[in-house]
């Protein structure tokens, strides 16, 4: 199997010491929980004290009230006409609903004018976002608004946080507070601590992530054989490029193993990697995520739906079925066959 095991205490200290230096944190467990799943990250929520959570889409507000929580849920995708399940969720005022656009914002007052919304506006991501010209004669009259939400590209500067928090303080409703996001601990309590207005911050990454030595990924050892070089393996029956031993582990493209998002091409060396990574295919090298016997193993041939192949050359097994190797995975775009909190 594959599994993600869990240092408790370890984990527990991190999220702790994580929330009492970013006071009024929003914990964001969209997705696949960053690995960890809904229900481990809801316990979390509860267990931190926090009072409202985010998810990405409407439609996993059901999994997180599933698991337990009870309070307020920001649902971070904006709200869009077409979305049955964002619209029904309207009318609960446990779920405060994001709001991007001005045509939106009078098509929720006429569906439904006490919903909790977030009004987000348009940052220099230019993802989602009412424009920074448009917010100052946004016509919020009659609206449930919780406030304003700010979506900063990764890395943002204080500087961007106060320039996008000058925007909102146009409007005569800005003191319902602005919700930030990818801001440093630090420039998130030095604005909370200049705007006249309630400060929030939202988090995924940095809080369920951040101390990757409080977890572990690890896949099972399934089989192993020894076969002399040229020898056809796998699906595809590629041939083995010297002796060694083709091992068979848990973890494949059903857990999101070897998957990676698309690099963003910003340097030399970023536009290089999907060269190298081509020749390494093209001679049958390509190294897996798995770690065996002290090393990375190459893949024999693409990962299998629940398993994977891997080749490790030299005399001497290099493991034994049962064993417990080290796997690098995504945790964003991970499933884990068992999550273990030890």
């Amino acid at each position: 199997m594959l599994k993600l095991t869990v240092d408790a205490q370890r984990w527990h200290n991190y999220l702790t010491a994580f929330v009492d230096s970013c006071p009024g944190i929003v914990p964001v467990t969209k997705g696949n929980g960053y690995g960890f799943g809904h229900a481990l990250t809801v316990q979390e929520s509860q267990r931190l004290g926090v009072d409202v959570i985010a998810v990405g889409v409407a439609q996993e507000v059901a999994s997180v009230r599933e698991h337990g929580w009870d309070k307020d849920v920001v649902v971070l995708n904006p709200w869009r006409p077409g979305d049955q399940v964002a619209t029904e969720l309207l009318s609960d005022p446990k779920v405060i609903t994001t709001i991007s656009r001005v045509e939106d914002v009078a098509a929720v007052r006429e569906l439904a004018p006490d919903a909790p919304i977030l009004v987000e506006v348009e940052t220099s991501m230019h993802r989602h976002g009412v424009r920074a010209d448009e917010v100052a004669a946004l016509d919020l009259d009659g609206l449930n608004v919780r406030g304003w939400t700010i979506h900063l590209p990764s890395g943002a500067t204080l500087d961007e946080g106060r320039e996008m928090a000058r925007t909102v303080m146009r409007h005569p409703m800005a003191s319902r507070g602005i919700w930030f996001s990818h801001l440093s601990c630090d420039d998130y309590v030095t604005l909370s601590k200049e705007l006249d207005v309630p400060v929030r911050m939202r988090v995924g990454t940095r809080l369920w992530l951040g101390d990757v030595d409080a977890y572990r990924v690890t896949g099972t050892v399934l089989d192993i054989h020894w076969l002399p070089k040229g020898t056809p393996v796998g699906y595809h029956r590629i041939k083995t490029r010297a002796d060694g031993y083709i091992v068979v582990v848990s973890g494949g493209t059903a857990h999101g193993v070897a998957l990676s998002a698309p690099i963003s091409a910003g340097s030399l060396r970023q536009w290089l990697i999907p060269g190298a990574e081509a020749l390494q295919q093209m001679v049958g090298r390509v190294t897996s995520p798995f770690t065996v016997a002290g090393r990375r193993a190459v893949f024999a041939e693409p990962p299998h739906m629940h398993s994977s192949l891997v080749f490790v050359g030299g005399p001497g097994e290099p493991a034994q079925v049962g064993d417990e190797v080290p796997v690098n995975v995504r945790m964003t775009t991970a499933t884990f066959d068992e999550i273990r909190v030890k």
